[in-house]
């Protein structure tokens, strides 16, 4: 079973349950929230999937929900509606990482193929942080020098340009690439290169 599931914080109960109907019908797990401030108390920040997020909202706004959830790390997608077409908000919204900004009212077609792309652009994340979170855990085995190491490694110095860098000598390198080696099984350098800039240890290339 997907575990994804399709957030909708509108205040206006009819376009809740119209929403409801359409994503449920297509095969999606929906909830629904008729103001940012239950959305908040409700919503668990491990969650997968997007959001549907009305732009006027009572309380608390569906921008100033945007921001209270980059400030607590939470990156799923959002999709804003507006019954106006608020072009500054707009582009702020997108600016700030909406997946996108649509006018009510709307197809239900076009809406269930924003929310496609939303929950693929999702399952991409989930993966990532999947794939951080091991490289991570994989390289908390090194010391730190080896990690130093390590670094200087995947940058294409040799053993005797990393001892000098390090201040140790070449013998002691090898001695800590073969303890690389063994405790994050691999048996490549570009398996080095791998790890780290997963782990985020190195920038993206």
């Amino acid at each position: 079973m997907n575990k994804q599931t399709v957030f909708v914080v509108d205040d206006d109960e009819a376009v809740r349950d119209g929403w409801s109907i359409l994503l449920e019908s297509a095969g999606y797990r929906a909830r629904l929230f008729d103001d940012a401030e239950s959305f908040l108390e409700q919503f668990d920040t491990a969650s997968a999937g997007c959001i549907i997020l009305d732009l006027n909202l009572p309380g608390m706004s569906g921008p100033e929900l945007q921001q209270v959830l980059i400030r607590k790390q939470v990156h799923l997608p959002i999709i804003f509606l507006t019954a106006h077409g608020d072009i500054p908000t707009s582009v702020q919204a997108m600016k700030a990482g909406a997946e996108d900004f649509l006018t009510k009212p709307m197809d239900g077609a076009a809406l269930l193929a924003c929310v496609r792309r939303a929950l693929v652009q999702d399952t991409q994340r989930q993966k990532l942080l999947a794939q951080q979170g091991m490289a991570r855990s994989t390289l908390a085995r090194l010391s730190n020098r080896e990690i130093d190491v390590l670094k200087l490694a995947v940058q294409g110095k040799s053993n005797k340009e990393i001892g000098k860098d390090l201040g140790i000598s070449y013998r002691t390198v090898e001695v800590h690439r073969a303890r690389i080696l063994l405790k994050t099984s691999t048996s490549k350098l570009i398996e080095w290169s791998a790890l780290a800039q997963a782990s985020g240890l190195l920038p993206d290339r």
